[in-house]
């Protein structure tokens, strides 16, 4: 009797998640419309179109996380949207409303800031499965990315017409956005938090009083908010320095001299 073999199948077909990857594309739309308003000298919209970029970038890991839907291409996507969005995006903002004046150093200072972005997701990727999750290596890329867009939108919220006259000190912030991105100063994570579980009801008048207060100048509130994260990762450093080096003497101190 002859056996038949049955008939061969095609390679399997994989598909993806629609809906995290539906956030990670809008994330990455805004990073480009981002870029292409700050071409068009549309810097306020530019701004804006950033901050909702991490927004974005901020709910479809949560989402994913939530509806189990988490995979390798929903993280390489949004490792690439990020890139766009928080590497390039800010950076050619910044360069069209101020550091242009600079010239070459100007677009030299943008493009640090641009691969340092890249050096930051780069080591955030390989990283991932062996990090303290309580923490970030070095400034977040959405960190520095609100830094330059919040200044940017600032300056025009202030009715400043031309970002140039900044340039000394917007220089400065890109350059050391950049050094912070790829250092190895450790910042508080917010993805620890469990959005699951139930929280106090004071908490969350709290949460509302936080929108209300946003809400009286954004811009300004904005930045002066990321500004004071940035800077909280080199100050939480030396105080960590300061308790070792008090611990280290403590410890030589009390111990007992030698031949004793």
């Amino acid at each position: 009797m002859l056996k038949v073999n049955p008939p061969a199948r095609g390679p399997r077909r994989r598909g993806v998640y629609l809906l995290p990857n539906l956030f990670t594309t809008a994330a990455l739309f805004a990073g480009f419309y981002a870029i292409v308003s700050a071409m068009d000298g549309r810097f306020l919209g530019a701004a804006v179109s950033i901050y909702v970029a991490m927004i974005l970038d901020g709910v479809d890991g949560r989402v994913a996380r939530l509806t189990n839907t988490e995979t390798d291409f929903g993280a390489e996507y949004d490792s690439l949207s990020d890139m766009i969005s928080f590497g390039l995006a800010p950076a050619l903002v910044m360069f069209q409303w101020s550091l242009v004046s600079w010239g070459k150093l100007g677009w030299l200072a943008a493009f640090v800031y641009t691969a340092a972005a890249a050096l930051r997701l780069a080591r955030f990727n390989t990283q991932v499965g062996s990090a303290d999750k309580r923490y970030f290596q070095g400034l977040p890329s959405p960190s520095a990315a609100a830094l330059l867009a919040g200044a940017v939108w600032l300056g025009e919220d202030s009715g400043l017409d031309d970002g140039r006259f900044l340039a000394p000190l917007t220089i400065l912030l890109t350059v050391l956005a950049s050094l912070l991105m790829v250092s190895n100063i450790r910042y508080y994570s917010l993805k620890t938090l469990d959005f699951r579980g139930r929280l106090p009801f004071v908490a969350g008048l709290l949460v509302v009083l936080v929108f209300v207060f946003v809400s009286l100048s954004p811009p300004l509130l904005l930045f002066l908010g990321f500004l004071v994260y940035a800077a909280s990762g080199p100050v939480m450093t030396l105080v960590q320095l300061r308790r070792h080096r008090a611990a280290r003497r403590a410890g030589l101190e009390g111990e007992p001299p030698a031949g004793g």
